[in-house]
């Protein structure tokens, strides 16, 4: 039953390869949804595990041998879930290489949405006469594309910029 889980959960990045610049965000999250499901982000996010010594504990060296199968794992599932040129480009790396790499490139990506979104918050204003629900969950939608881009707000700035985004009759 797991297995069929797994593959479930895999099947969310075979949906969408990632494009030059275009979703790599949105990869990226569906990318530590299945590692975490799977139990192994720890590849990507904790320090990489050093060979133990010639006469390490055998708990050290099983644990070790798991991380490079997971390891293995986790850059298999990057790469199948790549573009065939960006998979040519990533295939000789270790899975962590190909995170660091791919946030190289698509940094700059990321800080443009990032401004865009911003503006488009910051932008924002209620009609009068519109109703209020639709803006509120417009501007919520806009909140948690900035979080997911690395940029939380605090929430009484994000209180303040719905708040400010009301007319005046309106309070």
């Amino acid at each position: 039953m797991a297995n069929t889980n797994t593959l479930s959960l895999r099947s969310i990045l075979e949906k969408e390869n990632i494009l030059i610049g275009s979703n790599y965000l949105d990869w990226y999250r569906k990318l530590t949804i299945v590692l975490r499901h799977e139990r192994k982000i720890y590849v990507l996010e904790d320090e990489p595990l050093k060979e133990p010594a010639p006469g390490a504990s055998e708990d050290d060296q099983s644990y070790y041998s798991q991380y490079l199968e997971d390891a293995l794992d986790v850059q298999c599932i990057m790469l199948s879930s790549m573009s065939p040129e960006l998979q040519r480009q990533h295939e000789n790396m270790s899975a962590r290489k190909i995170d660091q790499h791919l946030r190289e490139l698509f940094q700059e990506s990321a800080r443009v949405e990032r401004y865009e979104t911003s503006r488009a918050l910051c932008r924002t204003m209620l009609v009068e006469g519109n109703p209020v629900g639709p803006h509120v969950l417009k501007m919520i939608r806009y909140i948690e594309r900035l979080e997911s881009l690395g940029s939380k707000l605090d929430q009484d700035l994000a209180v303040d910029l719905v708040l400010s985004s009301l007319p005046p009759s309106f309070s």
